[in-house]
């Protein structure tokens, strides 16, 4: 739901002069979930929507789709030519110096960065400082209803019963048959999600001994391996209930089909599991003393531990990534490798913690949840693995 009195108290936080939110085909999807636009119901004009720190927004939006933005309130301006739009911006900066958009200087958090270049130059050719919106989007895009909390849980529990299946599944197919593709596997996680209501982007990751420690790796039924005793296998599954505004739960999980984990996987998994556990330990410590935290911290934490270990080289990806609608949400991502993740992580969002170590033979992951509540509790979803499951 757009509240005008949020958005401008927040603005007055920041020290803002306001907020421009520009859509065009769908083009920033951030700033059409800010201002409740359908995705069937977007249109094929651009249009701009400026929220002033005080006093009424400000519509622009071309004669052929002039009620676009009729459920917000503010003054609406209609264009027809590029002269008109062009001035018509200008018009609804007034007299603004520093504004928010959704911008991320040197394109360093991509998942904010939603406005093409030139649009920001059209901007700044107003005499406007332009400031990224991330923080802003996280309060209004990534941060969770009571709805969404619960379906998060929801979630969780249909995504850590399908682990149980899978590995049920590989022992029952290779007690029987002598091996059982990853592939098949993928495939009886996926009948678990359909049969519990649940959907998914894109099927499970499951990945035998090379294959888990390509962090991105994606069995199909033509390009996959044989799982067999004796192997390590390693599975990421993300899927959410099938609803509208539902919330992801994204977790990874290892095992070894046999019944005497080696010692060689058990060290490796120790390790990674003390950095996720280190990382917790700063959410939970730093919300206990409502101190502010960025997520380069969350990131760092748990990279400092792997590398402490003599494996910082095969840590490969930030360490979470924000959850919401989408497996990737919008919110702070526990990021120091690829961007320096400056957002603060918040209250009544979503995230993961997954630190792994991918060496050419094996890899491990261990990804739980975090969701923090609006009081600053830390819950943790997915269950903490303690160690590699032994399960033939």
């Amino acid at each position: 739901m757009f509240d005008l009195g949020a958005i401008q108290s927040s603005l007055s936080d920041f020290q803002l002069d306001g907020w421009l939110l520009y859509d065009f085909r769908g083009s920033n999807v951030l700033a059409g979930r800010i201002l409740n636009i359908a995705p069937d119901q977007i249109g094929s004009r651009r249009l701009f929507y400026f929220v002033p720190t005080r006093g009424e927004p400000k519509k622009l939006v071309h004669r052929i789709e002039a009620g676009a933005l009729d459920h917000l309130p503010g003054n609406k301006t209609v264009y027809l030519k590029w002269q008109e739009l062009e001035n018509g911006v200008k018009q609804l900066l007034g007299d603004s110096k520093t504004i928010a958009m959704e911008y991320s200087p040197r394109n360093a958090n991509p998942y904010v960065a939603r406005v093409d270049a030139g649009t920001v130059e059209l901007v700044r050719g107003f005499g406007v400082e332009i400031v990224s919106s991330g923080d802003l989007v996280q309060q209004f895009e990534a941060t969770l209803s009571d709805e969404q909390w619960d379906s998060h849980f929801e979630a969780d529990k249909h995504t850590q019963s399908a682990f149980q299946r899978a590995w049920t599944y590989i022992s029952d197919q290779v007690k029987a048959n002598g091996s059982v593709s990853e592939y098949a596997v993928q495939q009886e996680i996926m009948r678990h999600f359909d049969e519990h209501g649940m959907t998914t982007y894109h099927p499970p990751i499951v990945g035998v001994g090379p294959n888990s420690g390509d962090p991105h790796y994606a069995p199909t039924e033509k390009n996959c391996a044989s799982i067999q005793e004796n192997d390590i296998v390693l599975i990421d599954l993300w899927a959410k209930m099938n609803r509208p505004d539902a919330i992801y739960s994204d977790l990874t999980k290892v095992g070894f089909v046999g019944s005497n984990v080696p010692e060689k996987y058990d060290d490796v998994f120790n390790v990674v599991a003390k950095a996720r556990d280190s990382a917790i330990a700063l959410v939970r410590d730093s919300f206990s003393k409502n101190e502010p935290l960025q997520g380069w911290q969350v990131d760092q934490v748990t990279r400092d531990v792997i590398t402490a270990a003599g494996y910082g080289e095969y840590f490969v990806h930030r360490t979470g990534h924000s959850i919401g609608q989408e497996t990737h949400g919008n919110g702070a991502n526990m990021d120091n490798l690829e961007t320096r993740e400056e957002r603060t992580v918040l209250r009544r969002t979503c995230f993961s913690i997954e630190p792994g170590i991918y060496m050419p033979e094996f890899g491990v992951r261990s990804e739980v949840n975090v969701l923090v509540s609006g009081n600053g509790d830390v819950h943790v979803t997915g269950g903490l693995q303690d160690s590699v499951l032994a399960f033939f």
